[in-house]
């Protein structure tokens, strides 16, 4: 494992973007292609859902895994470890409590949220369409 200075590390943490991220784009090129049309950093809604399908009310976040705090039990172990400890596991665990509370304020204001993990949407996009795909289907037969 390559450890790097700090300048480096903060240089490599400044790079990192909010919006337009590869995994956003992945997805959102994937949609479109199957003709879903979409909104994306809708800031109407709580949380600024990534990709927002307003004909569905579904809200879809695309999550990196380091901070949403994926395996959060096995990461936090790491991060016990780490430089800069306490910051990190206080950011990831207000990111994590945050996300949690978007959730309930979408789903309180009647929209549907799918969170998919960036991996997941690298690996495995034909997947997360279908998801997005059935949750659609799944609303037409309640309606």
């Amino acid at each position: 494992m390559d450890v790097l200075t700090k300048e480096q590390r903060r240089k490599n943490m400044q790079n990192i973007k909010a919006t337009d991220t590869k995994i956003e784009i992945i997805l959102r090129k994937a949609l479109w292609k199957k003709g879903y049309r979409y909104r994306k950093n809708y800031n109407k809604l709580p949380g600024t859902p990534d990709i927002v399908l307003p004909k569905y009310k579904i809200a879809i976040f695309c999550d990196g895994e380091f901070f949403h705090g994926k395996n959060w039990n096995i990461l936090k172990k790491k991060l016990e470890n780490s430089n800069n400890s306490e910051f990190w596991i206080n950011k990831i665990e207000r990111n994590r409590k945050r996300d949690d509370e978007i959730n309930k304020r979408l789903f309180f204001e009647g929209w549907t949220v799918i969170r998919f993990w960036g991996e997941e949407i690298k690996k495995h996009t034909e997947e997360c369409v279908k998801v997005v795909e059935e949750t659609i289907f799944d609303q037409n037969i309640v309606e």
